[in-house]
């Protein structure tokens, strides 16, 4: 397991996303992967995402909390992300989160920001 926050720069993550309504029930799932670019206790992770080869502009960035207790180290292996035709292969660490909306979409007020509560999943993924 990973002691420092540090320890995650340039590693690559495949990121297990599972999105839940207010009720509990899944919203949608999405796998994303690429390489962690910056660490900050307060702000978070940032990962570039990864993209095909054939993108042209720079992947994008991907923020998740600086919570560590849901990295664990991957097998070694070719997973497909979310995202038409990105692959990792073989990255250094495999990390899931569970986001659960905060407020029905009738309770949050026109210009205001939907809130999300990130649950870090402890318990390594099975994978296969």
């Amino acid at each position: 397991m990973l002691e420092k926050l540090e320890d995650t720069l340039n590693k690559t993550c495949l990121i297990g996303l599972t999105y839940f309504d207010k009720s509990g029930e899944v919203i949608k799932q999405s796998m994303l992967g690429g390489l962690v670019t910056k660490v900050d206790q307060e702000m978070g992770i940032t990962i570039e995402l990864s993209t095909t080869e054939s993108a042209k502009k720079k992947a994008p960035d991907f923020l998740i909390p600086s919570t560590l207790t849901c990295w664990f180290v991957a097998p070694k292996g070719e997973f497909h992300t979310s995202q038409e035709g990105v692959k990792l292969v073989n990255p250094d660490y495999l990390v899931t989160w569970d986001i659960h909306q905060t407020k029905e979409k009738e309770e949050v007020a026109e210009g205001e920001q939907q809130w999300w509560e990130w649950v870090p999943r402890s318990e390594k993924p099975q994978v296969g």
